[in-house]
C-alpha cells in the first residue's frame, strides 16, 4: 500500500479507501467487522461510512478497537439515512449534528476525521447547517468538512473555500469539466477522494446482461427490433483492450488509471468480497502495462468525439 498526504490534517492516508455500506453489513454481524480488519492487514487505513447509520458506526468501532486511532482516517457522509426501509434526506443543522453524534456514540469514538455532505443541491445547504458543522469542527468532534457529488453545483461549493475535502467521480470517461473541478479543489488545498473508477458502461458483465435482455422479446422470447450496438468492444481506439489485457481485469486497469493521478488523495472502493479487496489493495504497488496510458487516452478522445458527432 502507498500513502498520500491527506489535506490539512497533516495525516497520511492510504491510496485506497474502503467504503462501508449495506453490502458490508450483509456479510453478517461477525464477518462484517472482519472485512475492515482484512483491509487494515492490506495496509488500508482510510474508511468511509456511506451513511451515518449507527450500525455502520458500531461495525467500525468494533473493528478498530485496540488500534491506534491516530493511524486511521474515519469518515462518514451525511444527508441521507435509511429509516424504516426508506431513505430520508436531512441536511438541516439538527439533522447533521444528530447524525454525527449517532455515529460517534455507536463507534465509541471521540471524533471523526471527515464529514462529507452527500450531494448537496443548489440552495440545499443553509448557512445554519454549515455553521453547525463548523462548530463541531471547532469542538474537535470532527476534523475536516467536505462535499461529495458530481453535479455542476460542486464547482460552486469548491469555490467557496469552506471545505477541506472534495469527493467526486473520476475515471477514463471523465471530461475536462470534471478534471478542472479536481484541479480547482487541489489549488484550494483540498484533499480529493474519487469514486466510480469503474463505471457500469465498461463492465462486461453489465453489457452481457443488457445485450441478453435486448435479444429477448416479451416473456423472454423473440428478437430485438434493432441490432444492439456495443461501441466499447469494437476495434482500435475503443475500450475493447480493457477486456483483452493479460493478467489484468478491466476494473484493475481502470483503478490503476485513477491511482496514476498524483493529485488524488485516495480512490474509494466498494466491495464486500475478501478476494476482490485483496486484489484492489495491491494495485497501488502495480504499474500499468507499457503503453496502457496512451491507449486509454486515445480511446477516451475517440469516444468523446463519437458522442459529440
Amino acid at each position: 500500500m502507498r500513502y498520500r498526504p491527506f489535506g490539512r490534517l497533516g495525516k497520511s492516508g492510504s491510496a485506497v479507501t474502503l467504503n462501508l455500506s449495506e453490502r458490508t453489513l450483509a456479510r453478517g454481524k461477525s464477518s462484517a467487522p472482519a472485512l475492515v480488519t482484512e483491509a487494515m492487514e492490506q495496509g488500508i487505513n482510510s474508511f468511509m461510512l456511506e451513511t451515518p447509520d449507527p450500525i455502520l458506526g458500531e461495525l467500525i468501532g468494533r473493528a478498530i478497537a485496540g488500534v491506534d486511532r491516530r493511524l486511521l482516517l474515519i469518515a462518514t457522509r451525511v444527508g441521507n439515512l435509511r429509516e424504516r426501509g426508506q431513505m430520508v434526506r436531512d441536511l438541516s443543522p439538527a439533522g447533521v449534528s444528530a447524525a454525527v453524534d449517532r455515529v460517534l456514540h455507536a463507534a465509541g469514538q471521540d471524533y471523526l476525521d471527515l464529514v462529507l455532505l452527500d450531494e448537496p443541491g443548489e440552495g440545499e445547504l443553509s448557512h445554519a447547517t454549515l455553521s453547525a458543522l463548523k462548530a463541531l469542527r471547532a469542538s474537535g468532534r470532527i476534523q475536516m468538512l467536505g462535499i461529495a457529488g458530481k453535479g455542476a453545483v460542486m464547482d460552486a461549493y469548491v469555490s467557496t473555500n469552506a471545505f477541506d475535502v472534495l469527493m467526486t467521480p473520476y475515471n477514463v470517461h471523465s471530461d475536462w469539466t470534471m478534471r478542472n473541478r479536481i484541479r480547482a479543489a487541489v489549488e484550494r488545498d483540498m484533499a480529493v477522494i474519487t469514486y466510480d473508477h469503474f463505471p457500469d458502461s465498461l463492465s462486461s458483465l453489465k453489457k452481457v446482461e443488457a445485450l441478453d435482455g435486448q435479444k429477448r422479446g416479451l416473456f423472454g422470447f423473440g428478437k430485438p427490433s434493432s441490432p444492439a450496438k456495443d461501441d466499447y468492444f469494437k476495434g482500435v481506439g475503443t475500450f475493447a483492450f480493457l477486456h483483452q489485457t493479460a493478467n489484468w481485469s478491466p476494473e484493475e486497469i481502470c483503478m490503476a488509471y485513477a491511482l496514476s493521478e498524483p493529485t488524488l488523495a485516495s480512490v474509494l472502493i466498494d466491495t464486500a468480497d475478501s478476494r476482490m479487496l485483496e486484489k484492489l489493495a495491491d494495485l497501488p504497488d502495480r504499474d500499468m502495462p507499457p503503453g496502457m496510458a496512451a491507449q486509454i487516452e486515445m480511446a477516451r478522445v475517440n469516444m468523446a468525439t463519437a458522442r459529440s458527432a
